[in-house]
């Protein structure tokens, strides 16, 4: 395994304390919990039909979510990037096969939890519990707050709202796993940003 260095155990620490915070001795019950690990771009941290039996909080790289729809078109669902948890919850919780993927779009660095040691730390630092909890809320709240804009914003507006919300991190994404994301094909997406390189913006 390897060793999770200070400034790594720093950055955790500040995410955790965002949300809940941990006392020392809380805190390295939590790091002991942990198995660091790191996975090459373009790999797959998991696949449709394994069981996802981890979370896994990103130190450094972008991963994606994504399945093939009934066309045999990738979708993109989300993309997760440093300080974020990435897991596929319906498979973790129920203990079910997954339908999607999880992939590394760059060579990452990640900190696993698997389910049984989460399990485990939930007994040990009830905090632990409430910290998922609350990460839980947000996310389904962001993942509410994206269907309103698909539905109330057009296509040029979604891309607008992406890029401010995000700043550089759209030069981190492939064009075509954008457009996925956005709903977009990749001649509609190449189309927008030609016209608004005309546009000058």
């Amino acid at each position: 395994m390897n060793s999770i260095s200070e400034a790594e155990k720093e950055a955790l620490k500040n995410y955790l304390n965002r949300y809940v915070v941990f006392d020392e001795n809380e805190f390295e019950i939590f790091l002991d919990h942990l198995e660091k690990i790191e996975i090459k771009k373009k790999k797959f941290l998991l696949e449709p039909d394994q069981v996802c039996r981890a979370q896994y909080f990103i130190l450094s790289g972008c991963l994606r979510t994504f399945y093939f729809n009934e066309k045999g078109i990738e979708q993109t669902l989300l993309f997760a990037i440093e300080n974020w948890w990435i897991t596929e919850h319906d498979s973790f919780v129920n203990e079910k096969p997954s339908q999607h993927y999880i992939q590394a779009l760059e060579n990452a660095e990640l900190l696993k939890l698997d389910k049984a040691k989460m399990e485990a730390l939930c007994l040990k630092v009830p905090k632990v519990e409430r910290l998922f909890r609350i990460i839980a809320e947000k996310t389904l709240i962001a993942s509410l707050n994206r269907l309103q804009l698909i539905f109330n914003l057009s296509r040029e507006e979604m891309l607008d709202n992406f890029n401010n919300a995000t700043g550089p991190f759209a030069q981190r994404v492939p064009q075509k796993m954008l457009a996925s994301y956005l709903g977009f094909t990749p001649e509609f997406f190449s189309m927008i940003k030609a016209k608004k390189k005309k546009k000058g913006e």
